[in-house]
């Protein structure tokens, strides 16, 4: 229960003229308890199905109130009874009294109708997920880059996310796909909500698209959405296609290194030098009337003439939170977007930025 809440509260929405949003609707079967919140752009149903139902029915109480009462709760098990547009909660040594909304006044909740249009496993969503959502830009007035691309060819399903800064582009294989292929975008809350699910790996995840709407299907619960509108941008044309100068690095020591040279780089550029040679690769951070930091990584797997070049090491840093043991990054030139990939999949474009 305490798992259930704890997600159907981060759909409900906090702050809102309408109160009854603030809910979360219970729903007892014979076998389960439903909880569904709905925010009128996102919404979850959530199946409990540890419970002992004595009587069906159902009821509307504030999710928030609810959540602290369960999470505070020292009992393993709590009794629930509806009465009254009131929800009582017993424990062994307690007894909560809620008052409730009128269920009839809980909007409808859109659900998934017929077959879904693919199905992916669980682990290869969340992986893509993790691999980009990270890039999507926050509260952007280009509306459309404020939620990650899902685009389907064929049994593959690419998905992208950007802020105009940087790119990052991963794929996960389809189980199952019918009909056409297809694009949507998808609101940031409705991912960061799917990766809180608790799936297993190997779990199947069905998903529909329907005009403006995407519905999520696990064995748990089912998440439907809006989606993002306009037009996403054409993201082939930003992947560099001539970089000719290549590096092979162990992820975690060029994480260590970035971050060694972050710490005294200046607030103003947000920038660190990368600098690539015979010798090896030299990362530096300036502030000014702080002092500078060098750091080196003598061996390394490059080839190429010496060139320097600056990134804002948080880019860097978030890319590397998702990056396998080892990365290439693909360079050209000093002012044009590096690209670094890791993995089968994972492709991630970076601007640079001048540290002149």
């Amino acid at each position: 229960m305490l798992e259930a809440l704890t997600a159907t509260c981060s759909v409900a929405a906090a702050r809102t003229p309408r109160p009854i949003l603030s809910c979360v609707h219970f729903s007892a079967a014979k076998e389960s308890v439903t909880l569904t919140a709905y925010d009128q752009e996102v919404g979850l149903r959530y199946h409990v199905k540890q419970v002992d139902v004595t009587k069906t029915g159902e009821t509307l109480v504030n999710g928030e109130r609810l959540l602290a009462i369960v999470r505070e709760s020292s009992d393993e098990t709590l009794a629930f009874e509806s009465k009254d547009d009131h929800l009582h909660v017993r424990g062994a040594d307690s007894h909560f009294q809620i008052v409730g909304q009128n269920v009839r006044e809980f909007p409808p909740v859109p659900d998934m109708d017929g077959e879904p249009d693919f199905r992916v496993r669980a682990d290869a969503i969340r992986s893509a997920v993790s691999h980009t959502l990270f890039a999507a830009a926050r509260e952007n007035t280009r509306y459309a880059i404020n939620g990650v691309l899902f685009e389907r060819k064929g049994k593959q399903l690419v998905l992208v996310a950007t802020d105009g800064r940087r790119l990052a582009m991963s794929a996960a294989s389809l189980e199952k796909a019918v009909g056409d292929d297809g694009r949507a975008i998808v609101p940031t809350k409705t991912l960061h909500l799917l990766l809180r699910l608790h799936s297993s790996g190997d779990e199947i995840i069905d998903v529909q698209l329907k005009p403006n709407q995407i519905i999520l299907r696990t064995e748990q619960a089912t998440i439907s959405s809006v989606l993002v509108e306009g037009h996403f941008p054409k993201y082939e044309d930003v992947l560099p296609r001539d970089n000719d100068k290549k590096v092979t690095l162990t992820t975690a020591e060029f994480l260590s290194a970035v971050k060694r040279a972050a710490l005294l780089s200046s607030i103003e550029s947000k920038g660190i030098r990368i600098g690539l040679g015979s010798d090896g690769m030299v990362l530096s951070g300036r502030a000014q009337e702080q002092g500078e930091a060098t750091i080196r990584i003598p061996q390394i797997d490059y080839q190429g003439p010496d060139m320097q070049i600056g990134f804002n090491p948080e880019f860097l840093v978030d890319a590397m939170k998702v990056c396998e043991d080892t990365l290439t990054m693909e360079l050209k030139e000093s002012a044009k977007p590096g690209l670094i990939k890791s993995g089968p999949v994972f492709q991630y474009v970076v601007m640079p930025v001048n540290l002149s």
